[in-house]
């Protein structure tokens, strides 16, 4: 048996890839520095694995913003408006401008498109192909990485993405074209990069291959085909691995079990029934890499469960053809558990049911040890340990709270109605609401300064009382919305200054969840989340958000928007408990929110925003599994939303999805007005709503919130109008694609003060063309 890792988080124990990349991008420190950073992380990454006694250990998994863009450049699929600054600009300037953007030197460049990996939280950025597109090896970094690791004595596995995924992630600018057509001018770059990794000495390469557990057309598996018997032909003595997750291979496993390889991973904890099926099929040339610790949850692996698995394999295949792995890169699990150390923040309890990066390699190397013949003493120990960590989760009285569950009991069909049709509500709200045509708004969040992020800190520490930190925040507050009033934005937010992560804040006031001092994760180029960890049946012990709220309102005579997350988000981007159906503890969720929406109608509050990104993002990789999912995602969010009267304006946000294939589920929601990120698609994502007649209220972003650029007054003003052609006037609003958190003042100000103006312009345009 051997062990192997798919990928490993390339944040930092302590973020420190996040602070010098944007330490990076203001000018504090030079290229030299970042890429001694990245050095440092990936070169404590390799130590600690072979430390751990893992086999096989991966390079090439580490990247400065997203490895998706890495492969982007290292394959020269430059687009075309990064041409004038692709032979002047170092390397690493390039490929920051492709994901953020570039505006200096008298160019302004926008960003690529950024969408969701799969149904994770995290963001890659979107290859763009044109027809008969030609690529060649531009950047080396791979091989760079290689030699990197062989120096510091490890001979690593390189990490790439596989050539069909790679196409498949990617989007056609053009019509008249497949992208899969690409396939034989992308093939000879990947030959080129085999052939220097081979002379290098590598013996192992990994190519991740997710579509091959998502539903393909004969076209693609044909290409699977062809592709790796060309790679395979090339080079015979060179040994592949393929990895899939997410995922189970199903109706792909002929396909998969087919390929001239040598070792197939396969996802045992997305889908474990799996593995019968694939042991009955798989040929004796190949063997079989088993992903049973799970890669994208935090919860301790039942080491019975695995070693049954193991167990299984072993008996079919013997212990030379059996790899032990996790079921997918680790890049979505927190870096090390030994770094919580606060236990008023994760009592001992809920500590022993979890694992992060760091000890789930080490659960992979006991596993091995379990599995073989004399396991030794510590093996045999840390089996105790996990069997009593085990036990005392199923009987532990944390999780449990009978109110809860009777609650959810008695939920019925109502409970997720609201009490007229949207064209007798859109009647009533204007009523009330009095907006004019094109109204203005943002999504929610304004700058966290770093003054914003120090006083959170200091108050958490204790360095800072309630008073003065409540008054620090009051001020914030007031002086956001006087700036809003100023330049005339129509529906107003108090900044969310008082939070810090759209999740966390929510469920550290919602019982049943747990949190962390440093279980951060990346969710694109720089920004790490720390996702709450649901352990426990959910309800809202007290009112959230209405404080704000009610202040915020208190300052204006315009109309401010209550800001809530939704239960489906919250679901997603949080480590969720696995001893329940999802859905359930989405419900709780779902209800849990209603009581907030319920409690800001009470307070006043006209307009309240649910937001739920990530109801896209939780779409099953099968479209046969589709249906159930949208079923009780939908319901979850009508439960959240339906609680209050006509005259109560529901707005929802969704951001970096596509939508064309459940723009019916997402009219069923059944919100009042839903805002999107359509910039970085120039408005493509509208067609969608376009096609299908969407009958409700739209905001189509026209800014770019993750790119540092700021657009003018007439590209807004372009982009409402491409709008405008395929939405009535009457049904669009005009707003950010997302929250503005994460941008400084200076951007925020003259985006939103264009964003104003093109506002007017449009309504002006609007009224003189009905005049």
């Amino acid at each position: 048996m051997q062990t192997h890792i798919l990928g490993y988080p390339r944040i930092g124990s302590n973020r420190e890839l996040k602070k010098a990349c944007e330490q990076y991008w203001t000018g504090k420190i030079e290229a030299y520095d970042l890429l001694e950073v990245g050095k440092t992380i990936t070169q404590n990454n390799w130590k600690l694995q072979q430390e751990a006694g893992i086999d096989l250990i991966p390079c090439n998994d580490f990247s400065y913003y997203d490895q998706v863009l890495d492969m982007t450049l290292t394959v020269g699929a430059i687009p075309e408006r990064y041409q004038e600054i692709a032979f002047k600009k170092p390397e690493l300037d390039v490929y920051f401008a492709m994901a953020r953007g570039f505006q200096k030197d008298g160019l302004d460049i926008t960003a690529m498109e950024m969408t969701k990996w799969f149904d994770t939280n995290y963001h890659y950025i979107v290859p763009e192909f044109q027809k008969n597109q030609e690529f060649k090896l531009f950047s080396n970094k791979i091989i760079k990485e290689f030699i990197s690791a062989k120096q510091a004595g490890i001979n690593a596995k390189p990490v790439i993405i596989g050539l069909l995924t790679y196409l498949l992630l990617g989007k056609e600018k053009e019509e008249g074209f497949d992208k899969l057509d690409l396939a034989q001018n992308l093939l000879p770059v990947y030959i080129q990069i085999l052939k220097e990794l081979e002379n290098h000495g590598a013996e192992y390469i990994q190519f991740d291959e997710p579509f091959l557990a998502l539903d393909l057309n004969e076209k693609a598996k044909e290409t699977y085909q062809f592709i790796y018997a060309e790679i395979r032909k090339q080079f015979p003595k060179l040994k592949f691995i393929v990895a899939t997750y997410f995922e189970g291979l199903k109706d792909n496993l002929s396909l998969s079990t087919s390929l001239p390889i040598d070792v197939l991973h396969i996802d045992l904890v997305r889908s474990p029934e799996q593995l019968d099926e694939v042991l009955n099929t798989i040929p004796e040339t190949l063997s079989l890499s088993l992903g049973i610790v799970d890669g994208r949850n935090i919860w301790k692996n039942d080491f019975g469960q695995s070693l049954a698995f193991i167990n299984k394999a072993l008996n079919t295949l013997g212990s030379e053809r059996v790899f032990i792995a996790p079921s997918c890169s680790f890049l979505h699990s927190p870096f090390d558990l030994d770094s919580e150390k606060n236990e008023d923040i994760l009592s001992p309890e809920i500590k022993q049911w979890l694992a992060f990066a760091k000890q789930k390699v080490t659960e992979i190397v006991n596993l091995k040890k379990l599995a073989s013949e004399n396991p030794d003493y510590n093996a045999l120990q840390a089996l105790a340990e996990n069997k009593k960590a085990i036990e005392n989760r199923k009987i532990s009285t944390l999780i449990h709270n009978q109110d809860v569950k009777n609650r959810v009991d008695v939920t019925t069909e109502d409970d997720a109605q609201r009490n007229s049709p949207f064209n007798i509500r859109k009647e009533t709200q204007q009523d009330v609401l009095q907006l004019p045509l094109f109204p203005t708004t943002t999504i929610g969040s304004f700058p966290q300064t770093k003054e914003v992020r120090n006083w959170r800190a200091k108050f958490k520490k204790g360095e800072l009382n309630a008073e003065k930190y409540d008054t620090l925040l009051k001020q914030e507050t007031e002086r956001t919305i006087r700036w809003q009033e100023e330049i005339g934005i129509d529906v107003l937010v108090h900044g969310e200054f008082e939070r810090n992560d759209m999740v966390e804040y929510f469920g550290e006031q919602l019982a049943g969840f747990v949190f962390t001092q440093n279980g951060w994760v990346q969710s694109y180029g720089s920004r790490c989340v720390k996702p709450p960890v649901i352990f426990g049946d959910v309800h809202r012990p007290n009112p959230m958000t209405v404080y704000w709220s009610e202040y915020a309102q208190s300052l204006t005579q315009k109309w401010a928007k209550g800001m809530l997350t939704g239960p489906v988000t919250i679901l997603q981007w949080s480590f969720v408990r696995d001893d329940q159906p999802r859905s359930l503890t989405c419900k709780q969720i779902a209800l849990a929110i209603r009581d907030e929406v319920n409690d800001l109608e009470k307070a006043g509050i006209r307009i309240i925003q649910i937001d739920e990104p990530a109801i896209r993002e939780g779409l099953p990789l099968r479209k046969s599994d589709w249906q159930n999912y949208l079923k009780w995602a939908v319901e979850a969010f009508r439960i959240s939303a339906s609680g209050v009267e006509d005259a109560t304006q529901i707005h929802t946000h969704m951001c970096y999805s596509e939508f064309n294939d459940i723009i019916q589920n997402i009219a069923d929601m059944d919100a009042d007005v839903i805002t999107i990120e359509c910039s970085r698609s120039q408005m493509e994502l509208l067609n969608a709503f376009a096609d299908f007649k969407y009958p409700n209220e739209i905001g189509p972003g026209v800014y770019d919130i993750h790119s540092p650029r700021v657009p003018s007054k007439e590209e807004m003003v372009e982009l409402l109008k491409k709008a405008q052609a395929v939405i009535p006037a009457q049904q669009l609003w005009v707003n950010p694609d997302c929250g503005l958190k994460t941008r400084r003042w200076d951007e925020t100000e003259k985006a939103l003060i264009a964003m104003v103006e093109a506002s007017r312009e449009m309504s002006k345009e609007f009224t003189l063309e009905i005049f």
